[in-house]
C-alpha cells in the first residue's frame, strides 16, 4: 500500500533528523564549552604570558583542517575539542591582561552579553523557518573582510580600526548564531560536528569583541 501522505511522512523524518543534529550539536558545544574554560582556567592559574598572535592562528586554522577533514567521522569530536581547548587557552592570557588592567567587570559583564545574545538569537533561528543562505554568505564575506582588518590591526595601533574590527566581529558573529541555528532546524545544516565549530567560533569571537568595545568604552582601556 502506497503511503497517502507521502510529503507528510518526509516532513516528519526531516523534523526528526533536524531535532536529533540540534541536540547533538548543543550537547557537543555544551561539552566543548567545559574543555575551553577548563583550559583557560589552567592557563589563568598558571600565569601563562603572551601568546603570539601568529601562533594562534597557525595552531587554529591547523586545527581547523584537521576538523574538516575528520567532520564526518567519530574522530571529528576530538578535533572540536582540540579547537575549543586550544581557544580556551590562549583566551586565559587575555582575561588575565583585562583583569591586571582593572576590567574585571568587563569581563563578567561581555560572559553575561554572550550567553544572553546567544541565547536570543538562537530562538529567533529556530522561529525563522524560511531560508538564509543568502544571508549565510553575506556573513561570511563580512567575516573574511573582518579578518584581514585583523591581520592589518596586527601591525597597526590605530584605535578607531580596532573598535571597527570588534563592532562589526560582534555583529556577525550574533547574526551567524542565527543563521547556523536556522540551517540545522530547516534541515540545511545535517553534519552537528562542523555545527558545533561554527557556534563555539562565533561565541568566542563575540565574547572577545564585547570585551573589547566594553573595556574602551569603560576607558580601562
Amino acid at each position: 500500500m502506497t503511503n497517502p501522505m507521502p510529503y507528510a511522512h518526509h516532513s516528519a523524518i526531516d523534523t526528526e533528523q533536524s531535532q536529533r543534529v540540534l541536540r547533538n550539536t548543543y550537547g557537543l558545544l555544551a561539552m566543548s564549552l567545559a574543555v575551553s574554560a577548563g583550559a583557560a582556567w589552567f592557563a589563568m592559574a598558571a600565569n601563562v604570558g603572551f601568546i603570539n598572535p601568529f601562533i594562534v592562528l597557525g595552531v587554529y586554522f591547523a586545527l581547523l583542517f584537521a576538523n574538516a577533514k575528520l567532520e564526518d567521522s567519530a574522530w571529528g569530536v576530538l578535533t572540536v575539542f582540540g579547537i575549543t581547548g586550544w581557544l580556551g587557552f590562549t583566551t586565559g592570557p587575555i582575561i588575565n591582561a583585562y583583569t591586571a588592567l582593572g576590567a574585571g567587570n568587563a569581563v563578567t559583564l561581555a560572559l553575561g552579553m554572550t550567553a544572553t545574545i546567544f541565547v536570543a538569537m538562537s530562538a529567533i533561528g529556530m522561529m525563522v523557518k524560511r531560508d538564509l543562505s543568502g544571508l549565510g554568505r553575506f556573513i561570511m564575506a563580512g567575516l573574511l573582510v573582518g579578518f584581514i582588518g585583523v591581520i592589518v590591526s596586527l601591525f597597526t595601533t590605530i584605535p578607531a580600526l580596532q573598535i571597527t574590527i570588534s563592532a562589526v566581529f560582534a555583529l556577525l558573529s550574533s547574526l551567524l548564531i542565527m543563521w547556523q541555528t536556522n540551517a540545522i532546524v530547516t534541515g540545511g545544516e545535517t553534519n552537528y560536528i562542523r555545527a558545533t565549530v561554527t557556534l563555539f567560533v562565533s561565541l568566542y569571537n563575540l565574547f572577545l569583541s564585547l570585551l573589547h568595545l566594553l573595556t574602551v568604552l569603560s576607558g580601562d582601556d
